[in-house]
């Protein structure tokens, strides 16, 4: 009995002392295969030592060897679970080492069409003109009917523009009208001549909307800056030095822009604006004295007061400035091209 103790306190020191002493899971299945192996594992060779214990300390005996066989697997089990900490410890990030030399912070910065508009409202604000705002989401009188464009025009056809089909659907009833998305800021102008007695200079710059098909110049969805100016005695040299300013301002002092007579039903003489760029010109915006009956609309006297208006494409000055063949570019979402900016 004292022998078959004395070997069971011997096989447990060397169990619990090869097991901690292992340094990797090779090294640690080594001693389970030699300790607690099914076939040929020491746990079963002192197991058979209980044959030769008298009957009646079998008993102790039996239940001394469980204690020592259950003290083996969990040294076996704590060894395995120290090994795998250690190994899922060197996959995670290292510690912090303050001797180390700080790593750069990667700061986003504006797109060029954001960084764009600042610089527009900056210099339009220079030249006296405030910022106004007014909704993506229009109405047929803000969007044509109060900019003298009749129903039977050719801009306010389904096919020329995003009508939203909840408002149309529901366009028959009583009180209901038809939305759309704006196709030209020019609807800011008329929200705030309604509300707002001359003099009135201010700008509106934004997102509006058209089914263009794209190309290197056009694209369903582009951003535009529209002026307006109302006021006593506002004549069309008015209109030709803020545009030159403007153009000088933004595009350079060595840019050439020229006026083209043009039509639109808001404006009454209007012109086309175009700057030369690459031994080409490039049309940049439209422009004109505002019609007396845009004015009558918004309850001005067109007897007391004249005004003009431009709307130019943000997208275009930012082409011109950054030497941007492409406008598609700035909607592909191509970090390389962004980060340039």
């Amino acid at each position: 009995m004292s022998d078959f103790l004395a070997d069971l306190d011997e096989l447990q020191t060397a169990a619990e002392q090869r097991f901690a002493a292992a340094a990797s899971s090779d090294e640690l299945e080594a001693a389970r295969v030699e300790f607690l192996g099914q076939k040929s594992g020491r746990i079963k060779d002192v197991q058979k030592g209980l044959g030769a214990v008298p009957k009646e300390d079998k008993p102790a005996a039996g239940k001394r060897f469980n204690e020592v066989k259950q003290a083996v697997q969990q040294a076996f089990e704590s060894a395995q679970q120290r090994i795998e900490a250690a190994r899922d410890e060197s996959k995670s990030e290292p510690l912090f080492d303050p001797t180390l030399p700080g790593r750069p912070v990667r700061l986003g910065r504006l797109h060029p069409i954001t960084q764009t508009i600042e610089e527009l409202k900056d210099i339009m604000g220079r030249l006296g003109f405030s910022v106004a705002e007014g909704p993506e989401i229009e109405d047929e009188r803000h969007n044509f009917e109060a900019l003298n464009i009749p129903a039977d025009h050719p801009a306010r056809d389904p096919l020329e523009n995003f009508y939203l089909h909840a408002a149309r659907a529901g366009a028959g009833k009583q009180g209901d009208a038809p939305l759309l998305l704006r196709s030209q800021t020019s609807t800011v102008q008329i929200r705030v001549m309604e509300h707002t007695p001359p003099p009135v200079r201010i700008i509106a710059l934004g997102r509006v909307y058209r089914p263009d098909t794209p190309d290197a110049t056009h694209y369903p969805m582009f951003h535009q800056m529209e002026g307006l100016w109302v006021d006593r005695r506002v004549t069309m040299a008015d209109l030709k030095s803020v545009l030159r300013l403007f153009a000088s301002s933004y595009l350079g002092h060595d840019v050439h822009i020229r006026f083209r007579p043009s039509f639109f039903p808001f404006t009454e003489p209007s012109v086309e604006c175009d700057y030369h760029w690459n031994d080409r010109w490039t049309e940049f915006g439209g422009a004109g004295m505002v019609d007396p009956n845009v004015l009558q609309a918004v309850g001005y006297d067109p007897e007391e007061v004249t005004g003009f208006a431009f709307g130019l494409g943000v997208e275009r000055l930012c082409m011109r400035r950054h030497h941007i063949t492409d406008i598609r570019e700035f909607y592909r979402n191509d970090v390389r091209f962004l980060h340039q900016f």
